[in-house]
């Protein structure tokens, strides 16, 4: 991030330039139709909210509110806050050791208005990044209005400043945001009585601390995240705070079986390579489970458990290549048995579930998986391999057998080239894709009762 020379250096050469203040909502409601009006996507990254969430958000913005983005957890709310960031501009000028970022042509602190008042079109800019004006707290129950709003700093104190002095304050974060975005997360996590610090803030837009109070027109945009559950249980957002945001938009997890895959795929760093009807399987197991009765649904099942999933397949895939030197490591079915009993810390059971959790993460994986299958080989009639391994051609497979040995022991047949070419696997493929398409056909196959399957701590036999 290097600042181009040519931009004025002092508060003259910026007032000769041209430039005027502006607010930052209104910074981000011009850029927003700005990129509306070029066809510019301005949520890069945000999957699944295309005409749920986003239209309610830019209308927000554009409206000029505050807002509260209230949902579940891992629903991609504090994702979602980052993205504000390209819609301020790149670069917009700062007085030169400012302490709120104040602008060289509306400065609002007492330092900065003595400091303009002396030095006149000489007043010192800088130009500040826009990844610098967005910033983030999460509430805590130790948070104190210091942290938030500011409180007496006892070293300028000691430094021969009276207690009167307005610049004996130590500001806190949400001046310091000045001419920004502040994201409060989980803010019903905050103490009531902190609460109350932002009653001001956001509407009068002044601060008070301690016995002082400065009439500071801050200028921020701020935003938050609450879980609904929140309001019940941890705490609450209080009502008078709750009526100065001017929206409360609520988020969801992805509504399609596509936006999950694709999330998946986005979020996901997968240290082995994981074909997309595996990713396909992952996505339709975190939906049952997002619809299963065994689930607290009030706490949700977050989008973050469907990335360590996938995560959680790819690993296992490539230990299972390490163990049986089989290269490049590639998962297959069995590689998704490692998840239940990995992540089902991740989830909250309802009560009465207690000793059933992996039974119920078994049953639902496997419906998963014969869901998967069920679309993949939709049409396809598998009957001659069920009959090849009832008749005589038993199919191993686990973590200690290769690729290679699962598929010798089949004979040749026409079916499993088909099988291979739903999945988009060709002949030239590495013969893990191969073996894991193939695999999954046995799956089906033993789901639907049409063949048997013997398992064992590291190894499963198809006959």
């Amino acid at each position: 991030m290097t600042v181009s020379s040519a931009l004025p250096r002092t508060a003259g050469e910026l007032r000769a330039a041209g430039h005027l203040p502006r607010s930052v909502k209104t910074e981000i409601r011009e850029n927003l139709l700005a990129a509306l009006r070029a066809g510019k996507d301005p949520w890069p990254g945000i999957v699944g909210f295309d005409r749920t969430v986003v239209p309610q958000l830019e209308r927000a913005l554009l409206a000029g509110h505050d807002f509260v983005l209230l949902g579940e957890r891992g629903q991609g709310k504090t994702r979602l806050l980052r993205t504000l960031v390209g819609l301020l501009d790149e670069w917009t000028p700062v007085i030169e050791g400012s302490e709120l970022g104040e602008h060289p042509l509306d400065p609002i602190s007492p330092e900065s208005k003595r400091r303009a008042e002396e030095l006149g079109d000489e007043l010192p800019v800088v130009w500040r990044h826009r990844d610098q004006r967005y910033a983030e707290k999460l509430a805590t129950p130790d948070t104190s209005v210091g942290d938030l709003v500011g409180d007496v700093d006892p070293v300028k104190v000691a430094q021969g400043r009276s207690l009167g002095d307005p610049e004996t304050i130590h500001y806190g974060l949400l001046p310091r945001s000045h001419r920004g975005i502040i994201a409060i997360n989980e803010l019903p996590d905050l103490a009531e009585r902190i609460q109350v610090s932002l009653l001001n803030v956001m509407e009068e837009r002044d601060i008070q601390v301690r016995g002082y109070t400065l009439r500071l027109p801050l200028d921020v945009l701020l935003v938050a995240t609450a879980n609904p559950e929140d309001y019940t249980n941890r705490g609450r957002i209080i009502t008078p705070l709750k009526d100065r945001f001017g929206a409360e938009i609520r988020t969801h997890y992805p509504l399609e079986i596509s936006h999950e895959i694709d999330l998946v795929r986005q979020e996901a760093d997968l240290v082995a390579e994981v074909g997309d009807h595996l990713i396909e399987v992952v996505a339709r197991f975190v939906r049952h489970l997002r619809e299963s009765s065994a689930i607290d649904q009030r706490s949700g099942v977050s989008a973050r458990f469907a990335v360590a999933a996938a995560e959680t397949v790819a690993a296992s895939a490539l230990r299972r290549s390490a163990l049986v030197g089989e290269t490049p490591a590639v998962a297959r079915p069995v590689d998704l048995e490692s998840v239940p009993e990995v992540l089902r810390g991740k989830l909250e059971f309802e009560a009465g579930e207690e000793g059933r959790e992996v039974e119920i993460l078994t049953h639902l994986l496997r419906r998963s998986i014969a869901d998967t299958a069920r679309s993949t080989f939709a049409g396809l009639n598998l009957r001659s391999l069920a009959d090849a391994v009832t008749d005589g051609h038993p199919v191993a497979t686990g973590e200690r057998v290769h690729a290679g040995d699962m598929l010798a022991a089949l004979p040749e047949l026409p079916v499993l080239h088909e099988v291979a070419a739903r999945l988009g696997v060709g002949p030239k493929d590495p013969v893990g894709k191969i073996a894991s398409a193939v695999e999954l056909a046995l799956e089906s196959l033993y789901l639907t009762r049409q063949i048997g399957k013997d398992s064992d701590d590291d190894r499963s036999v198809y006959g």
